[in-house]
C-alpha cells in the first residue's frame, strides 16, 4: 500500500511537469503575423498583362467601356471569326475602347435606354479600330471600290472608328447579355440592314415591325445622347463628324 501511494505520487508530479513545460513552450513559441497567415491562405494571382494592341490603346488615353460602364456587355466581333470576312484581327483583345468623352456619351445613352426599358442594355460589337485593322477590312471586302465606302471607310482617309469616336452595338437583355433580334446580323451588307430602307424592307417582308420597333428604341437612346446614325448600318453610331474628330483627337494607328 505504501509503495502504491509512492508510485502514484511520482506519476502525478511527472504529469504536472510535462503540462507546465508544454504551456511554457506554447507561450514562448513565435507567432506568425496575421498578414502572412492571410497571404498563405489566399495567394495573390498577378493580373494578366495587356496585349501590345491593348496597351497601345491605353497609352493613347482611351477608356475601357466595360470598366466605365459595367452594365453594358462587350463582344468584339473582330476578336472572333464571327464577322463578314471570318478572320480574327484583334487577337487577344477582348475589351472595347473609346475616347473618354464618347464613353460618357454612351453612359448617357444607357441611362436614356433604361429609363423606359430597364430590362435592356447595350451589347457592344466594336469601338476604336486601329487604322492597320481598317486596312485589313478594306482589302477583305468583296465589293467594288466605288461601293466599299458604304460599308468600310477608306483607311487612307481615316474612319471615325480609327479615332475612337464611333461605336457598333445592339440591344441586349440586361440580365443575360443575349442580343435581341433587330432583323439582320452584324455586318450584314444589304438593304435589310439599311435604316434608309426600313419602310421598304418592312413592306417587302424583309424585316418585321418588331425589328423596326427595336431599332427605333436603340436609335432613340443613342441620338438622345448626341450620337448620329448612318444610312447603311442600323448598329453604327458616330459621336462626331470626321472634321471634328480630326480637330479633337489623334488617329489610332
Amino acid at each position: 500500500m505504501k509503495y502504491t501511494f509512492f508510485i502514484l505520487l511520482l506519476v502525478n508530479l511527472f504529469a504536472c511537469g510535462n503540462k507546465n513545460n508544454t504551456e511554457t513552450i506554447a507561450k514562448n513559441a513565435p507567432t506568425m503575423p496575421q498578414s502572412e497567415i492571410q497571404e498563405t491562405k489566399t495567394p495573390v494571382t498577378p493580373e494578366k498583362a495587356p496585349s501590345p494592341l491593348e496597351q497601345s490603346l491605353i497609352d493613347a488615353g482611351l477608356a475601357n467601356i466595360k470598366t466605365e460602364i459595367p452594365a453594358v456587355f462587350v463582344e468584339l466581333k473582330y476578336s472572333t471569326t464571327d464577322n463578314f470576312f471570318q478572320q480574327d484581327v484583334y487577337g487577344d483583345l477582348e475589351n472595347c475602347y473609346l475616347q473618354p468623352e464618347v464613353t460618357n456619351m454612351l453612359q448617357k445613352a444607357l441611362v436614356q435606354l433604361q429609363k423606359n426599358h430597364p430590362e435592356l442594355t447595350f451589347l457592344v460589337y466594336d469601338g476604336v479600330r486601329p487604322r492597320s485593322v481598317q486596312q485589313i477590312l478594306w482589302d477583305s471586302l468583296d465589293k467594288p471600290d466605288s461601293l466599299k465606302p458604304l460599308y468600310v471607310a477608306n483607311p487612307q482617309r481615316g474612319s471615325l472608328h480609327n479615332y475612337g469616336v464611333a461605336v457598333d452595338l445592339t440591344l441586349a437583355d440586361a440580365a443575360s447579355g443575349k442580343a435581341l433580334d433587330l432583323g439582320t446580323h452584324y455586318d450584314y451588307f444589304g438593304y435589310p440592314a439599311y435604316p434608309d430602307r426600313e419602310q421598304q424592307m418592312l413592306r417587302e417582308g424583309k424585316i418585321s415591325q418588331d425589328h423596326l420597333d427595336r431599332r427605333l428604341i436603340l436609335r432613340e437612346a443613342m441620338t438622345a445622347a448626341g450620337f448620329s446614325p448612318i444610312g447603311s448600318e442600323w448598329w453604327h453610331f458616330n459621336a462626331f463628324s470626321l472634321k471634328v474628330a480630326k480637330e479633337k483627337f489623334k488617329i489610332v494607328e
